[in-house]
């Protein structure tokens, strides 16, 4: 057996007796542990560190050190056949660094959580039976109280008819907040949020009963918008899109919003929410005729996308009785 073999086997037998099951134990696991411990296979075990390290720089390792290859495309079976279950677990931490970074972030890092470094440097000696019971004994704990930092940094946000929801950091989630805090009380009193994605948890918030007696029904795949409210006064269903880097309201989202909600009892408005008007100058091209655009930092206005339908004077410019007499 090489070297990068019996390295490679003794990341299976620890991942075993951390309690992984069959599924978390497979190839990938194994060498995404070596990766995530900075681990080649001349290194021994006490010599392990936990970098910070992405998916691809993960990838990277693997190839260089263990002559394993993963190609580009797989980036979502490396998190998910291995990342994942390890975060899950209290093993690893998901961006430690900076913990608001997005979740679908390019520059999402994963590191290996230190308590469990310090136990994964005892492995081959005498320590390694002591303090892996130990470990188990506290592990509980240790989750418990990275939940309790993950929910710390998660965005609290009140919903119309009191509710609370959470969304997980950074990314377009704090103008989310915006839209369902600010945007609807203003446009939309008294509405009803039915869905909020999120990039941690696509259906965070949806009540599919709801939308199904608007008849429309949502397929799992389906692209939705970030957010979709119902104002029940006016019968208008608003589809919201959060912009940060992508997503406006152009041409092309706006008929695939409309076939979504084709079958929709509810009138259909389209809406791009920005955080500012710096934000929203690069999308000015791109945004599609009869839609709406809101500004999260002016939050008492709205720009019309819509023609002639809008065009006429405001009261402030409505000629005065007086001035009317004289004619």
């Amino acid at each position: 057996m090489t070297r990068a073999d019996r390295k490679f086997q003794d990341a299976i037998d620890i991942l075993k007796a951390l309690g992984f099951g069959p599924r978390q134990t497979n190839k990938t696991a194994g060498y995404v542990l070596l990766a995530l411990l900075d681990l080649a296979p001349s290194r021994p075990w006490p010599a392990a560190e936990n970098p910070l390290r992405g998916i691809t720089p993960i990838i990277e390792f693997i190839r260089t050190s263990y002559k394993v290859g993963y190609a580009p495309n797989t980036r979502e079976t490396v998190r998910d056949e291995a990342v994942k279950h390890f975060v899950e677990a209290g093993l690893a931490l998901r961006n430690p660094d900076q913990p608001n970074r997005p979740t679908n972030s390019g520059n999402t890092v994963y590191q290996i959580e230190p308590t469990a470094l310090a136990l994964l440097r005892t492995f081959g000696t005498n320590a390694w039976s002591k303090q892996l019971k130990q470990y188990l004994a506290s592990r509980v704990e240790i989750r418990s109280e990275l939940v309790r930092h993950r929910e710390i940094a998660r965005i609290p946000v009140k919903m119309p008819n009191g509710d609370a929801v959470t969304l997980s950091p950074g990314g377009q989630n704090p103008l989310i907040k915006s839209i369902i805090e600010e945007f609807c009380p203003r446009f939309a009193p008294g509405a009803t949020v039915i869905y909020i994605g999120d990039a941690e948890n696509k259906f965070l918030h949806l009540d599919a009963a709801y939308l199904e007696g608007l008849r429309v029904v949502i397929a799992p795949s389906a692209k939705m918008p970030d957010v979709v409210v119902h104002d029940t006064k006016r019968n208008w269903l608003l589809l919201v899109e959060a912009v940060v880097s992508t997503g406006a309201v152009d041409p092309k989202r706006r008929m695939e919003l409309k076939s979504l909600f084709r079958d929709s009892t509810a009138g259909l408005v389209f809406v791009t929410a920005f955080q500012d008007r710096r934000a929203s100058g690069k999308f000015q091209q791109q945004i599609s005729w009869e839609t709406e655009v809101w500004i999260a930092a002016e939050p008492d206005h709205v720009i019309h996308f819509n023609g002639e339908r809008f065009l006429g004077p405001y009261p402030d410019v409505m000629p005065t009785r007086s001035r009317r007499a004289k004619k």
